[in-house]
């Protein structure tokens, strides 16, 4: 059982579940943070932070390795994204930032098995534009978490990833990804 009571860091990052998010922790209050998670085997979410301000829908991230301690206490690490949240209250009573959160589920809405194909489709074809390489193990996914995968590898805008996150149906993920790869592809191929 998740706490309803987390850490928050804001960045201008958008976690989403099962996506790799490296860190380098610097700041005393989130190197505190993370010697805690790590003590406890707990989370933190993290939320975009924009100049408009901190987002109310996050995703928790869970700490799978500490990758490079510094001698001042800074360090580097690996976290990766787990469960989407609503925060219904920021509380500001330490120097960390804290919330009490809701997670977030996904409703039930049948995923369409033709437009999931376009979506691996046009995942493949903007991951070959991007990175010069075709993309590995993309059929291994699961069908309820391939708007994740895709909308967390590809360099997207981070308002999109942001709506990504609060959409709670995965069949409307797709949608709303494969209408977003089908205009973005080709404009990636004109460099």
């Amino acid at each position: 059982m998740r706490p309803d009571r987390i850490p928050l860091f804001p960045l201008n990052v958008v976690l989403l579940p099962g996506a790799d998010v490296p860190l380098h922790i610097f700041e005393p209050r989130y190197r505190a943070m993370v010697k805690s998670c790590l003590k406890h085997k707990s989370e933190f979410g993290m939320l975009l932070a924009s100049p408009k301000g901190v987002a109310h829908v996050g995703c928790t991230a869970e700490i799978i390795e500490v990758v490079k301690r510094y001698d001042d206490g800074r360090m580097d690490i690996l976290t990766i994204g787990r469960a989407p949240f609503r925060v219904t209250q920021f509380l500001e009573d330490n120097p960390l930032l804290e919330g009490l959160v809701d997670y977030l589920d996904d409703r039930d809405r049948p995923i369409d098995s033709k437009l999931c194909r376009e979506l691996t489709e046009l995942y493949e074809a903007c991951h070959t534009l991007v990175f010069g390489d075709y993309p590995r193990a993309v059929e291994g996914h699961e069908p309820e978490s391939l708007s994740y995968h895709v909308a967390g590898t590809l360099p997207l805008d981070l308002l999109w990833k942001q709506q990504m996150l609060e959409l709670r149906t995965e069949a409307d993920r797709q949608e709303r990804l494969v209408a977003y790869l089908r205009e973005w592809a080709p404009h990636r191929g004109r460099r």
